[in-house]
């Protein structure tokens, strides 16, 4: 990164070469909009997120308490006031990401409307929304360095020399909001080459990670859904070929693909791959289809057979002509997909599971660590999860097995509200606000998100501040609710005047024009009674 005496000693360089005529152009103001810009492309960006992520990766390996986080965000205002908060509240972005869910893409920004999660949405909403939120970061950047460059000025103006080189050390050290994303390219939209064709489009709007699933592309459904369909691994490996071929092309050689199986909950193929050699890869994932002995005499025209322990079987087989597999393969097939992914350039796993469960998580991915110690996981804490059922569950069993009187709880009704303030509601809630540490330390999981969280927030308030505001409450629910709150934490966003550029664009039109700028701050201004 270039600090402002780097910056201002470059334009002063160029000015003495090419500038007759650039008497306007002050290098003290060139220089401090070049650091107001750290990065001009997407490209800049990936590149230096995914230095980032790889340096995360690394002290996640020596250290499990060392995991990362995200919360998913489907505009680039959520993103930005989301690292606005970690900055205020933590002093840092570290270890901080953005989630990019193609659920949240599919819900909210495809032109059709509201669509479910299966791929339906156009596949350019996803580079569009990754540009859209860097776009944000980017300007929180600019406000915040905006602000330190004026307290630079007016220790300049007094002469106070020491205040400014302390203001000059905070913007030579400035931390961007500029974070990782994990982009969601659900199934890669088509095929190996649509893959190929969007992935770089991702890349190129930012993102450093590209996250991918073993669905059939034109058959997606919701992780949390039924009806999903998988693909041999030899189709989604050359799908993860695609992706890395597409970082490498662009130069981000430290770019990260998290490889996700939804074996777990996938009980349907649509193909049989092609057996090149006895035990390969294909002949395990045949070897997990659901078959039925027979004898070639029952056998029907144009019927699909496989020979099985010199047997012929018949696959079960689906109205559809979709091919299913046995019940109780499922982790199994979890373990092998996980296992090829990393073995054939993947870099992380992301595993669905059907509930929010440390031990189960830990039984599959310690499988995998057999044979690849350092594979971790991306893993989703899903609003797809009864969090409270499940937990409170999990301490009721727990309670079981410890011998513990359960007398007073019914299992099947534990979502209950007369439950809410018992012991054993207690106990569930602190291994909920533990989870994600136990899961770092106990399952392999370096990053923590959430895929939908934006999505319910904004539900949720929208839902409270209209139930005031129509209601009895009137305004008083705008101003206790949101403005009164706003103030005594310090939001950014209660000045939103601001935050929406004012600030930067009068100091740029007075870079730009002197005296004659027009500016909007000021006495009248009344974005004053908040000062």
């Amino acid at each position: 990164m270039a600090t402002y005496q780097s910056a201002l000693e470059h334009v002063r360089a160029v000015k003495a070469k090419l500038g007759n005529t650039w008497g306007a152009i002050h290098p003290e103001d060139a220089a401090r909009m070049i650091i107001q810009n750290r990065f001009p492309t997407g490209l800049e960006i990936a590149k230096y997120t995914a230095a980032i992520m790889r340096k995360d990766m690394a002290a996640y390996d020596a250290d499990s308490s060392k995991y990362t986080q995200s919360l998913g965000c489907w505009h680039g205002f959520v993103a930005q006031q989301k690292m606005i908060a970690n900055k205020k509240y933590f002093g840092t972005t570290e270890r901080k990401y953005i989630y990019l869910s193609g659920w949240m893409v599919a819900a909210l920004r495809s032109e059709f409307g509201p669509l479910p999660d299966q791929s339906m949405h156009e596949k350019t909403a996803v580079p569009k929304l990754i540009e859209e939120i860097y776009t944000f970061l980017r300007q929180a950047d600019a406000k915040e360095l905006n602000d330190l460059f004026r307290a630079l000025q007016k220790a300049e103006d007094a002469g106070d020399a020491a205040k400014a080189a302390e203001v000059t050390a905070k913007i030579d050290n400035y931390e961007s909001h500029v974070v990782p994303i994990i982009a969601d390219i659900d199934a890669g939209f088509g095929n190996e080459e649509a893959t190929y064709l969007l992935a770089k489009k991702i890349i190129q709007a930012g993102a450093c990670a590209i996250q991918i699933e073993n669905q059939v592309s034109d058959a997606k459904q919701c992780g949390h859904q039924a009806g999903k369909v998988t693909v041999p691994h030899e189709d989604f490996l050359s799908k993860i070929n695609a992706v890395r071929f597409a970082f490498l092309e662009l130069g981000v050689d430290e770019g990260v693909i998290v490889a996700r199986t939804d074996s777990e909950g996938a009980d349907l193929t649509q193909k049989i791959p092609v057996v090149k050699k006895a035990g390969d890869i294909a002949s395990q994932y045949i070897s997990y289809l659901d078959t039925k002995e027979i004898d070639i005499s029952e056998a029907q025209d144009d019927e699909v057979l496989i020979k099985r322990n010199g047997k012929l079987h018949r696959p079960t087989r689906l109205a559809s002509g979709l091919f299913q597999f046995r019940e109780g393969t499922q982790i199994d097939r979890v373990v092998l997909d996980c296992i090829s992914s990393l073995q054939n350039g993947a870099d992380m796993l992301w595993i669905e599971t059907p509930t929010p469960n440390v031990g189960e998580i830990a039984h599959m991915v310690n499988r995998v660590k057999e044979v690849i110690p350092n594979a971790k996981l991306v893993y989703n804490n899903s609003p797809s999860f009864n969090w409270t059922l499940n937990f409170r569950q999990q301490a009721y069993d727990r309670w079981v097995k410890e011998g513990k009187d359960v007398s007073a709880y019914d299992r099947a009704k534990l979502m209950d509200a007369k439950y809410d303030n018992t012991e054993l509601s207690a106990d569930a809630d602190e291994k909920i606000r533990t989870f994600q540490a136990d899961a770092a330390r106990e399952a392999g999981v370096f990053h923590h998100l959430i895929t939908l969280p934006t999505y319910h927030t904004t539900a949720l308030h929208m839902h409270e501040l209209s139930k005031g505001y129509f209601g009895e409450m009137g305004m008083l629910a705008y101003v206790a609710g949101v403005q009164r709150k706003e103030i005594r934490e310090g939001v950014s966003c209660v000045k939103h005047q601001a935050m929406a550029g004012s600030d930067i664009g009068d100091d740029h039109k007075e870079i730009f024009s002197g005296d004659n700028a027009l500016k909007a701050g000021g006495t009248a201004n009344t974005m004053g009674q908040f000062s």
